[in-house]
């Protein structure tokens, strides 16, 4: 892989590049979640440059408002481990996915199948680590029984359902509409509104990132080609900003003060305002954005767009999770030392789902060339033409 991303690399490589590179943006971020880039700066004495402890340090395990979660020292969060997830549906169905594989196949890998847990130290059922806003998919889909197209309707509307959908941009790579339509659909069980959106985009960004010569820029652009309302005014806003921008540390602010019109949560991280995460034509989740906003400004190279992310500070492992994603994506080089401590430490082999993704969609893509020639020799029938190629 090259330094910088520049659209290079095998589809094995891509699809490594980006499974890798959003475990490793999740771990790095994990630690400093939820704090403005000021306090990163003065826990850390600087801005922080790879893998960190606990932010409380040894006093993790009781400090609120954290505990009982060991984020730090190289542990993914829960934004890997739905990723990760996915991949073993896209595993087990071995085609594209619908709302009903996420009631049918993710739902019961949540609840039944113990997994080695790196925040918790322990192996126990995933259930038990992921946010309330994916335990609604366990509340809604298997106690429920919501019909699953329709079960995102009424959840907080958060990156929940994005943080996790850069293995459709992956099953779908090079064709950014197809990601972003099945994305759609397998985040209809999860998510609405501008939640649901950010949730197509992302993986619309991810299959762009695949394409042979793509660049930050032409990610940027396919986003917007797509995207829809107050997700595609704040990309659009963000990532202008962002043009300006070739270094992280004069981006941070001017990034969030792009952002915020769109962003419901407000400027107090930790305390929401009242409006926050309700469905809305007019907002944006504020992590998809400002990681589109750092790959432009690091022009691909994975190491800025994930430290940009990191101390950008807020939701800071789901932006980093996405922006070293579409990074890895595009062929930028995942520092070999941060993905071995990361693997180490969450006791995770990080090339084994990027190995069963890139299998699973070379079956899909076969099986989709075999559909559209049936549909092109059924059309020339009733057409009376003779089909392509």
């Amino acid at each position: 892989m090259t330094p910088k991303g520049e659209g290079t690399g095998t589809l094995d490589e891509r699809i490594t590049g980006a499974l890798v590179g959003a475990a490793v943006g999740d771990a790095l971020g994990g630690p400093v979640e939820g704090y403005s880039p000021e306090q990163i700066t003065e826990r850390h004495g600087g801005r922080v440059h790879g893998v960190v402890g606990p932010w409380n340090g040894d006093a993790w395990p009781t400090a609120r408002p954290i505990a009982p979660y060991h984020k730090g020292d190289g542990h993914v969060t829960d934004d890997t481990l739905m990723t990760h997830a996915l991949v073993r549906v896209y595993a087990e169905v071995r085609d594209h996915l619908d709302a009903y594989a996420v009631a049918e196949h993710l739902v019961p890998d949540l609840m039944t199948t113990p997994r080695w847990i790196p925040e918790l130290e322990a192996e126990a059922l995933p259930l038990q680590r992921i946010f309330l806003a994916e335990k609604w998919l366990v509340a809604r889909l298997h106690y429920g029984h919501v019909d699953p197209r329709e079960a995102g309707a009424g959840n907080i509307v958060n990156c929940g359902a994005a943080m996790y959908m850069a293995p459709v941009g992956l099953v779908n790579a090079a064709n950014p509409a197809g990601a972003y339509a099945e994305a759609l659909d397998v985040a209809g069980a999860h998510q609405s509104s501008y939640g649901r959106e950010a949730a197509g985009v992302f993986a619309a960004a991810v299959a762009a990132a695949c394409s042979p010569g793509a660049t930050p820029a032409s990610v940027v652009a396919t986003c917007l080609s797509l995207a829809k309302d107050g997700t595609r005014a704040a990309v659009e806003a963000v990532c202008e900003v962002a043009a300006r921008h070739t270094d992280f540390e004069s981006a941070l602010v001017p990034l969030r003060r792009a952002v915020a019109p769109f962003d419901t949560v407000g400027p107090d991280y930790r305390s929401p305002s009242l409006g926050a995460r309700r469905p809305s034509r007019l907002h944006s989740i504020e992590e998809l954005p400002v990681a589109l906003g750092m790959l432009l400004v690091s022009g691909g190279d994975f190491r800025h767009a994930v430290l940009g992310s990191v101390n950008y500070g807020r939701d800071c492992d789901s932006i980093a999770t996405m922006a070293g994603a579409l990074a890895g994506a595009l062929g930028g080089e995942v520092p070999h030392d941060w993905a071995k401590t990361v693997a180490e430490s969450s006791r995770l082999d990080l090339d084994a789902p990027a190995r069963t993704l890139a299998e699973v969609t070379r079956e899909i893509f076969d099986r989709d060339v075999h559909r559209r020639r049936a549909h092109e020799a059924a059309y020339a029938a009733l057409a009376g033409t003779p089909c392509s190629g």
